[in-house]
């Protein structure tokens, strides 16, 4: 579906005939430079809309691709294998940062017992 009306030569001669006939042979070339003037801004103006739209179907693009990327980057094989193996360290891990406190612990209080031994 074309919404531009289709010119074929026959008829810009017509319209230009007419144009002749209405405004003259004196103000028809002021009146052509305004028309090229009015064309001419059409055209930037639907440039302008065209490179807008695209601009955001390209950022549209973007974030369904960045959306796409975070998925398998948290869905992966790698990223679970992680993920189930640090729930599986993390229990002992605990264990381990506690018994480290009570040796810590048990190491000032011998410490201080020694010290008071000797006073």
């Amino acid at each position: 579906m074309n919404l531009v009306p289709q010119f074929g030569f026959l008829e810009l001669i017509l319209i230009g005939v007419i144009a002749l006939i209405v405004v003259g042979p004196r103000d028809l070339p002021r009146l052509m430079r305004q028309a090229g003037r009015m064309v001419a801004k059409a055209r930037s103006m639907a440039a302008e809309f065209t490179a807008a739209f695209d601009q955001m179907a390209r950022e549209t693009e973007m974030e369904e691709l960045r959306k796409e990327i975070d998925a398998l980057k948290h869905d992966n094989v790698v990223s679970k294998a992680k993920r189930e193996l640090d729930d599986a360290v993390k229990p002992i891990s605990e264990d381990l940062q506690k018994e480290a406190q009570a040796l810590k612990s048990d190491q000032k209080t011998a410490v201080a017992d020694k010290a008071e031994a000797k006073s």
